[in-house]
């Protein structure tokens, strides 16, 4: 029962980040959206590490947690280093 509300849990979320990642309104919008996909990947490893009993699948998500808190790191480093851009519709 746990297993699968934590599936449906993190489609919901990657359902929201897609809808986050395609209406923006700005890059940093876009760079949470990416960051709630990478929850959503840890929650299935895990979920399939409880649902099958295999240890292998929670060293994916370590991975993924890893490799996704670099990115993040790397991707805010390179947003605050841009110029800035005028948003639509403010002034």
């Amino acid at each position: 029962m746990a297993v699968m509300f934590l599936v449906v849990a993190a489609i919901l979320a990657a359902l929201v980040a897609t809808v986050r990642i395609l209406r923006g309104p700005t890059h940093a919008d876009r760079i949470v959206a990416l960051d709630i996909f990478l929850a959503a990947a840890i929650a299935l490893a895990v979920a399939a590490s409880l649902g099958t009993g295999r240890t292998v699948f929670l060293d994916v998500a370590i991975g993924l947690a890893l490799v996704g808190f670099v990115a993040t790191i790397g991707w805010a480093r390179l947003l605050e280093r841009s110029p800035r851009v005028r948003q639509r519709g403010r002034r």
